[in-house]
């Protein structure tokens, strides 16, 4: 996180088990935008109703939110990658098999297998990539993104071509290259060490008896209701041919990955996450209103689905934060709990908004999605007190992220320490000896403090590095310290989520232990990825109420103003 690198490292620097993943996830991540654009064919081609083809959302999502409590425990028995494995064997046997089947109901029933797969495979990916990265872990949470969001976007616009050509063709298509990552997983995806403890399957049912969880996780529910009312009978009303839903799947989702990688976390770091979520509800109850009175006039429809794109992205990101915010339970737990409401709410909408389509018209499930979308802003509201100290961490409520770990023997504080703060990066140490000398120049004892980051994406969320080797770390810098007769302290900074809320936080901590000054060093990440997930540095030194110094082994310690800060993004170019 502060590497004190001339140059940014490259998020593509990555080994191919990395690599073999991200595939993967780029194909995992079209499995639902795939089909929009040929459910209108689908109920053509084999005489059934948008009704009966919008099961083919129900049987995967619900399947998907049932396995997700399971997820945990499976890959703690058989392990990280045998699990990835797994799931992506299912699919692959499952969305061949629903290519090949002539009736609605087989493909409904084979779509149930694909999201047992599914689960499997999501629930592990994330976490895989991260202990499978040797480039950096932030390059690999950025490639995650970036699959993510090539797979929402190009899902569908590969579901128009290959459904232009036969309504059988995304399914064959999903089989066909998932066979590849399969194959490229399995050659290139070392083995990883399973945990040390095997998780109960009963554990995320039990951790939703936490209020803070149990609200994030209902109101994902209500969100998702709507979101998949939309996805389900949005193309109907559009009157469009296979190849121009695709297209305009396309354009959704490419607000959908923009929003969620670049827009979410700026408005989350200015406003707050529950002001940008009660806005953004609201935004979506709205533009879901326009679709139910407009769902006689294509134009009208295709125009709200692609702004919708926006709006949930934004909700992507900052809900999953939301939950892990809140969460005192561990993450792949909270995953799991969140990850079964909102697949839930996902799997009941299309089912519930066939039989009202049926037994009224087209534009009451759409009515009924805004709605959703609106009692989602109350059921919020409700944990705005847990969400709200959770980020400023006023330790009032439950733990919660970002927290702050002693480690080892504290030293004496006789005078305003200087912090130094420092990543899972080689060149860490250079970075802590540099400010050992300021430190020492000055009078001051020295605090290291260690950021212990989670990655946050969609409903995943994966330490960076286990507690363990965040210790170790910090005793290496210790017991070098010492050695060398420099006064210490270690500190473990856990954060949830973007860069910049683990340097508003650190600058809190500074505060109350009235810190001299805070050293960081360079940042390895390039512009644009600071610009996507927030600068640590750049929030610290605007947040903190002492001097921040950059320091460099080569140079002179220098502080940090606003002006600074941009002359060092341009460095970085």
């Amino acid at each position: 996180m502060s590497a004190p690198h001339a140059t940014a490292a490259s998020p593509f620097r990555q080994p191919r088990a990395v690599w073999a993943v991200a595939f993967a996830c780029v194909i995992s991540f079209m499995g639902i935008g795939l089909v929009d654009p040929i459910l209108p064919a689908l109920a053509e081609n084999l005489d059934a109703t948008p009704s009966q083809v919008s099961l083919l959302f129900s049987s995967y999502l619900i399947v998907t939110a049932v396995a997700m409590l399971f997820v945990g425990w499976v890959s703690s028995r058989i392990g990280a990658k045998r699990t990835l494995v797994t799931g992506l064997a299912v699919i692959v046997v499952f969305a061949a098999l629903a290519g090949a089947t002539d009736s609605i109901n087989g493909i409904v029933g084979f779509r149930a297998g694909w999201g047992l797969g599914n689960a499997l495979f999501i629930a592990t990916s994330l976490a895989v990539i991260v202990a499978s990265a040797s480039g950096g872990f932030s390059g690999a949470i950025i490639l995650y993104e970036t699959a993510l969001g090539l797979g929402i976007a190009v899902g569908p616009l590969l579901g128009g071509e290959l459904g232009g050509i036969s309504w059988r063709g995304p399914f064959f298509g999903v089989a066909a290259l998932m066979a590849v990552a399969l194959i490229a997983t399995l050659a290139f995806v070392p083995d990883l060490p399973r945990p040390k403890r095997v998780t109960s399957p009963l554990a995320p049912l039990k951790a939703l008896r936490h209020r803070g969880l149990l609200t994030m996780g209902i109101m994902a529910l209500l969100y998702n209701w709507g979101f998949f009312t939309m996805l389900g009978y949005a193309p109907y009303p559009m009157e469009l041919d296979a190849h121009e839903l695709g297209l305009v799947f396309t354009a959704w989702g490419l607000l959908v990955a923009a929003f969620s990688v670049f827009f979410a976390p700026r408005l989350q770091a200015r406003y707050g996450t529950a002001p940008v979520l009660y806005a953004n509800l609201l935004g979506l109850g709205i533009v879901m209103a326009v679709i139910a009175a407009g769902v006689t006039d294509p134009t009208t429809v295709i125009v709200a689905v692609i702004v919708s794109g926006a709006f949930i992205g934004i909700n992507n990101t900052l809900t999953t934060q939301a939950v892990m915010l809140v969460s005192p339970v561990e993450r792949p737990v909270a995953s799991s709990a969140y990850g079964f409401l909102r697949f839930i709410g996902g799997g009941l909408a299309p089912y519930v908004a066939g039989k009202l389509a049926d037994a009224t018209d087209l534009s009451v499930p759409f009515y009924l999605g805004a709605a959703t979308f609106l009692l989602a802003i109350p059921v919020l509201a409700s944990g705005h007190r847990l969400l709200r100290r959770a980020e400023t961490d006023t330790g009032e409520a439950e733990p919660v992220t970002p927290t702050l770990t002693p480690v080892g023997t504290p030293a004496p504080a006789d005078a305003p320490p200087v912090i130094v703060a420092v990543g899972a990066h080689h060149q860490a140490a250079a970075v802590v000896d540099a400010a050992a000398r300021l430190a020492r120049d000055t009078g001051s004892p020295l605090e290291v403090v260690h950021v212990r980051q989670t990655a946050v994406v969609e409903e995943q969320a994966a330490d960076t590095e286990t507690e363990a080797q965040a210790q170790a770390a910090v005793t290496a810098h210790l017991d070098r310290l010492g050695g060398l007769g420099v006064a210490a302290r270690g500190q473990i900074l856990t954060g949830v989520g973007d860069h910049a809320a683990a340097g508003r936080a650190l600058a809190r901590h500074a505060a109350e232990a009235g810190a001299r000054t805070v050293a960081v060093g360079r940042s390895p990440r390039g512009p644009l990825t600071q610009f996507a997930d927030g600068s640590f540095t750049s929030a610290l030194t605007h947040a903190a109420t002492c001097t921040v110094v950059l320091v460099d082994p080569d140079e002179e310690p220098r502080p940090l103003t606003a002006r600074s800060l941009t002359q060092l993004r341009s460095e970085a170019r």
